[in-house]
């Protein structure tokens, strides 16, 4: 019998990352050595998964010809993608956090971090 995968809880909230040296790269950051989520501080242990996702959404997505759309998607443009990490936290648990590179507004050009979700063990039904 196949090992159920964990449940995600959707959360979906900004958080700040935390460095231990800043990134060199501000727009393709690596993952982060913790987070400050609704004022309490999570130290990451171990990052368990990382990925990218380089597509064009809403207009964003009408907004190039299919050449340039493909190759966007593969290595990313200014202001679109996220920079997935799944992560473990000191206190054992599992997150799901994000960096998204589209600025907020003309005055704020640097991304945001957000919390995703988190993973929740299996409870087996009774």
């Amino acid at each position: 019998m196949p090992i159920p995968e964990p449940t995600m809880r959707f959360i979906d909230e900004p958080i700040e990352a935390q460095f231990d040296s800043p990134p060199l790269l501000e727009k393709s950051p690596p993952c982060p050595q913790g987070f400050i989520w609704q004022s309490q501080i999570f130290r990451i242990v171990e990052l368990l998964a990382e990925w990218k996702d380089f597509r064009r959404r809403g207009r964003m997505g009408r907004n190039m010809i299919p050449p340039h759309l493909s190759r966007a998607e593969r290595i990313g443009s200014w202001g679109v993608g996220r920079f997935f990490f799944r992560v473990r936290t000191e206190d054992g648990r599992i997150f799901e956090i994000y960096f998204d590179r589209a600025p907020a507004d003309a005055g704020d050009r640097k991304g945001s971090w957000v919390l995703f979700g988190e993973r929740l063990p299996h409870t087996p039904l009774l």
